[in-house]
């Protein structure tokens, strides 16, 4: 049977099987592949089995399918071959069989990363069974086991297994040593292998570990078992698993003639199973007893606090890169932001930025135009986060660029507008555009989908002038023509600009800070922009309390003296 896993998007590591001639994939309901994305047509691509083929083809969609990043043809198929990725838009697919690892041989053993591994489901199931012993596996805050194997055997086995994992500190440590201690101890193992589950709930070998040279072919190991024993949370022995009912139809058995076999489930400290160990072999002589299966056991228990410590140990360093990165990304975020004010003559300013991640979507910026004017760009990318802030930064460079070529502000508004629509990444943007001219304290505005600034004028009232000439947020339609309006600032007189991480600030009882909140702070008497700025950041800060930022905030405040 063959699979399509999705590698990524709203299905992130679901597996299609692809049982019929013809998989339909798309963003329809009944589409076989289900792909909720904007981009995606309805009926986007299709995968067409014929005989043990299968082949990728086009539906003439409006964005394109793409074979290893290379486009399939409309009128014409291309074969997929195991490893494939098939991508949709944004979304990615490999197309596998089932998970194939590396394979190393080293001095007579083989033991590597999966040896050519391959997971796969058998029937199995009969009600009479070779099965000599279960054994419930149980933990505690320590993951101990009760058992009752001889104090002798299970202290020279734990000791053996403790000073080979007590210095490991990843996986690729823990998992060989955990197989070759259980080698020293169950001489006559002549295959032992440690499955791991994935977040996605998909079971990966991780180790295999052969005794013998001949692991030319794909090593087959059984799904069935091995989820059988995780589920039960029992560890298992069979004497004879080549004859044993319970696996008659498990292929994974008769392609390596195992004799005895016995399998123990790791178990974390909630209880939880995460994997599976187990030991077999072909000599039967040498068939495994119910006191092995209490030491296999004992050894499980303790494989699995070494596995989950090296886990922890990895996802720690991980996310110790992740913080590094994310340091980094902020640090080159705010070199995208103004680093000072402008130096307009009778003008004074204030600016706050502060996201809600590390990163965030939210942008300003102060752009001097080469004609004396000068351009306030205060703009909300939809979300927050990795995404937004990538978009943030082109939002940046395409602004600049498009303000620098057109002295027009509505014009300029929308070419960024045809920019943004074209790389139809299924994101918008909201944005207000202030160009002021210090020669005449003329102001021009361009909405585009953002709140107005709130304009103070002299007697204390406020104004909202760009309301009425709002347009789309920007990245939606590459068709919008925008407007523009103009105002003069007289002495005295003020613009906030805002983003709706300030008005809409969210207090532990789930109250909303409110435009009107803000309006009143620019209609007190005449201050200071700093004054002004800072008394709303303070009072959005003490609304807030111990309820935590939802959403990026960017103020500026600019007003003439």
């Amino acid at each position: 049977m063959y699979y399509l896993t999705a590698n990524n998007g709203p299905q992130a590591g679901k597996r299609y099987e692809l049982r019929t001639d013809r998989t339909i994939m798309g963003r329809h309901p009944e589409c076989h592949v289900v792909i909720e994305v904007g981009a995606v047509s309805r009926q986007h691509a299709a995968v067409n089995r014929k005989g043990n083929d299968y082949f990728l083809e086009d539906l003439n969609s409006r964005n394109g399918t793409f074979l290893n990043e290379e486009p399939a043809k409309i009128d014409g198929q291309r074969q997929l071959k195991p490893g494939d990725v098939v991508r949709v838009c944004e979304v990615s697919y490999t197309f596998h069989a089932d998970v194939p690892f590396k394979v190393q041989n080293k001095l007579g053993i083989t033991d590597g990363a999966g040896l050519g591994t391959l997971m796969v489901d058998d029937e199995a199931g009969h009600p009479n069974s070779t099965i000599m012993s279960k054994l419930d596996v149980s933990t505690s805050s320590r993951g101990g086991v009760h058992v009752a194997a001889s104090a002798e055997v299970k202290l020279a086995a734990l000791v053996e297994i403790t000073q080979n994992l007590g210095r490991a500190l990843n996986l690729d440590e823990v998992l060989p040593q955990i197989l070759k201690s259980l080698f020293k101890i169950f001489v006559q193992a002549d295959r032992g292998f440690i499955v791991l589950e994935e977040p996605n709930g998909l079971l990966v070998p991780r180790w295999v570990r052969l005794r013998r040279e001949d692991s030319n072919d794909s090593l087959r190991i059984s799904r069935t078992i091995v989820r059988h024993v995780m589920e039960s949370r029992q560890a298992i022995l069979s004497a004879d698993a080549a004859t044993d009912e319970r696996f008659e139809l498990s292929q994974s058995i008769a392609d390596f003639r195992i004799r005895s076999m016995m399998c123990a489930p790791l178990i974390d400290n909630e209880g939880k199973a995460f994997g599976a160990l187990q030991i077999d072999t072909l000599d039967q002589r040498q068939r495994f007893q119910p006191e092995d299966l209490e030491l296999l056991v004992s050894a499980a228990s303790q494989a699995a606090v070494a596995i989950n410590n090296a886990q922890l140990h990895e996802s720690a360093l991980r996310q110790r890169e992740v913080d590094h990165d994310m340091k980094v990304a902020r640090d080159v975020q705010l070199a995208f932001l103004p680093t000072s004010k402008p130096a307009l003559t009778g003008y004074s300013f204030f600016d706050y930025y502060n996201p809600a991640e590390q990163i965030g979507g939210d942008y300003f910026d102060y752009i001097p135009l080469q004609d004396g004017r000068e351009a306030i760009v205060v703009a909300d990318v939809v979300g927050h986060g990795v995404a937004a802030a990538l978009l943030m930064a082109k939002l940046s460079a395409e602004t600049r660029s498009s303000l620098l070529s057109e002295p027009n502000p509505a014009i300029a508004m929308t070419r960024l507008n045809e920019r943004l629509s074209q790389l139809n990444i299924q994101r918008f943007v909201t944005m207000i555009l202030v160009v002021i001219d210090p020669a005449t304290n003329r102001v021009q505005m361009v909405n585009a989908g953002h709140m107005s600034p709130l304009h103070r004028k002299a007697d204390g009232s406020i104004d909202e002038p760009a309301e009425k000439i709002a347009g789309l947020p920007l990245g939606i339609m590459d068709t919008v023509e925008y407007e523009q309006t103009e105002i003069d600032l007289g002495p005295g007189e003020s613009l906030t600009l805002y983003t709706d991480g300030i008005n809409e600030s969210i207090d532990a009882d789930g109250k909303f800070f409110t435009i009107e909140r803000l309006r009143d702070h620019v209609r007190e008497k005449p201050r200071s922009m700093v004054e002004l700025g800072q008394l709303i950041v303070d009072d959005v800060k003490k609304f807030l309390g111990r309820a935590p930022q939802n959403d990026d905030m960017c103020l500026v405040c600019v007003g003439r003296a």
